[in-house]
């Protein structure tokens, strides 16, 4: 997901579903109150904001956007809290080969219009997302099905519009063939780009993404857009993560201030990520409904490659900067200790993580920056600038590591703010980033893959920077078709530590969540990828 509002396109992108993926949260039982009386009925508010994209499950790659679309839409498969594939839709996803996979859907789901979900409700959604012609932004996961060169050529005209690989069987059974066998490909069905889609999606695909119409555990009702997207629970949901609440309202805020002051004050129930300015105080503010708890999902920096300032740049001079950002000291203080340094490229908690991925290159020194600064021949102009998004609560921050390399250095740093996350990804989406840009990535399934070939490969729907290496996508390709998983894990874990050499972009730190939640509700937990479990939570009643 992808891509964190404070990071999926972390404001995103993540993107673990809403049932299975707990990891925890405030207080000892997750802020369950026994004693209190609840409402099965009751809705409750989150903060959020407003989606780049219009609620499609393959247009969507940012936060904003995936925690509604995980809200209407459940798909084939998820993940528990370890990482183990949990079947949702699919009674049964089987292969021999890891190329030829045979789905088993279960009985008895519908969408939301009471059309029921079928296996050409998978492969027919999944045939209109890989045509060029939808422009969907995550088109390119289909990529990996055989077929799909001849729907969305490199190069020429389509020479089909569905895929070979995909094949109905039965009302209940599909088949899935791949180009050549992914040892993981399980697990990237797990993500909301594989999710089916009704019949009447089809006669106006614009309409449908402004109401959408899903299978999930919520059912949608209205889109205020720039205010707030309210949905309700679907009461013939036949999934295992029935919603224990009566709906949901996705609230905008154009500052995480001010939701934490709607938070105080009883007009939000769930804030999502707590401002640097408040780090210092949420705790006593919220006592045991404050939440600190690990996610997988990394913040780093990305230069612009397709400008005249990156394009042919030696490495040296992105690592240098990189070792004249001291992340110790800013993670310690500006961010109060709720963010870890990262050593790497792959977050915490995902198949493949591996400490002390990126060598020297994530430690801080200013001699051994300015040096390797020098050998690569300076950075153009002796100046650079990071976009960044102002809802997010990224000023404080980017503006110390401008400080950091400008002290370190001598290279000047200015920042680059855009009113809002979507204003940002716009302007990536545009190749309009002047020169670097605040950037993240939360897990879509967990292995290190997807924080590898899904933002580093050439064609991937996740590289807004331009990165292209040859000899990196020819190993993505090898770790591809490995034979078995862990050889696949091993091989990503090879390719990480020679990131370092191509520093297709500036790993900053592990995300943390610092959230926290309203007196007015309870069993309010978080998962893997950042996001509440909104089925979980419960609203005391009045």
């Amino acid at each position: 997901m992808r891509g964190a509002r404070s990071a999926k396109w972390v404001a995103i992108a993540a993107v673990v579903a809403l049932g299975a993926t707990a990891c925890g949260g405030g207080g000892d039982d997750g802020g369950s109150d026994n004693k209190a009386a609840i409402d099965a009925n009751g809705t409750f508010t989150v903060e959020s904001g407003e989606p780049q994209n219009p609620l499609q499950p393959a247009n969507t790659m940012e936060s904003y956007g995936s925690i509604v679309i995980n809200s209407l839409f459940t798909g084939l498969v998820d993940y528990d809290s370890s990482g183990k594939i949990e079947y949702m839709n699919a009674e049964s996803v089987d292969t021999k080969d890891s190329k030829t996979f045979t789905v088993k859907l279960r009985s008895g789901w519908k969408f939301h219009d009471g059309t029921p979900v079928t296996a050409e409700s998978y492969v027919k959604a999944w045939n209109w997302a890989a045509n060029p012609e939808n422009k969907q932004t995550n088109s390119f996961w289909f990529s990996d099905i055989a077929g799909y060169s001849d729907v969305a050529p490199d190069k020429g005209k389509p020479k089909a519009t569905e895929m070979s690989g995909l094949k109905v069987v039965d009302d209940s059974t599909f088949t899935i063939t791949l180009s050549k066998a992914i040892p993981y490909f399980v697990y990237k069905l797990g993500y909301q780009v594989f999710s089916p889609l009704p019949e009447s999606f089809y006669k106006d695909p614009k309409a449908a993404g402004e109401k959408p119409v899903g299978n999930g555990p919520y059912e949608f009702v209205s889109w205020d857009h720039k205010k707030a997207i309210t949905v309700k629970k679907y009461a013939d949901y036949k999934g295992s993560n029935a919603a224990k609440n009566g709906g949901v309202v996705f609230k905008n805020y154009s500052t995480p201030e001010t939701a934490y002051e709607d938070l105080k004050s009883g007009n939000l129930d769930v804030i999502t990520q707590v401002a640097p300015k408040d780090l210092p105080v949420y705790k006593q503010d919220l006592g045991d409904r404050a939440v600190d708890q690990a996610y997988s999902a990394i913040q780093t920096i990305a230069p612009a490659f397709y400008t005249k300032q990156w394009k042919d740049i030696n490495p040296k001079v992105l690592q240098g900067l990189s070792m004249a950002i001291d992340r110790d000291t800013i993670t310690k203080t500006v961010l109060q200790g709720t963010r870890e340094p990262a050593t790497g490229w792959v977050a915490k908690g995902v198949l493949g993580y591996e400490p002390d991925a990126a060598g020297d290159v994530t430690k801080y020194d200013p001699a051994k920056a300015k040096a390797l600064i020098k050998e690569g021949g300076g950075v153009p102009g002796n100046s650079i600038t990071i976009q960044y998004n102002t809802d997010g609560g990224h000023k404080e921050w980017v503006e110390a590591v401008c400080n950091s390399i400008t002290n370190a250095t001598g290279v000047k740093c200015g920042t680059d703010p855009k009113a809002d996350f979507q204003a940002d990804l716009d302007a990536r989406d545009a190749q309009e980033v002047k020169s670097m840009y605040r950037s993240g990535w939360v897990l879509d399934f967990p292995m290190n893959a997807n924080f590898i070939r899904d933002l580093f490969g050439s064609k991937s729907d996740g590289n807004q920077s331009g990165f292209s290496n040859k000899t990196i996508d020819a190993e993505i390709a090898a770790a591809d078709s490995a034979t078995t998983l862990d050889e696949s894990v091993k091989k990503y874990q090879e390719i990480e530590k020679q990131l370092p050499n191509y520093m297709p972009s500036i790993p900053l730190w592990y995300y943390k969540v610092n959230a926290g939640y309203s007196e007015k509700v309870s069993g309010v937990k978080f998962g893997q990828d950042g996001d509440p479990i909104l089925t979980g939570v419960q609203v005391k009643k009045k």
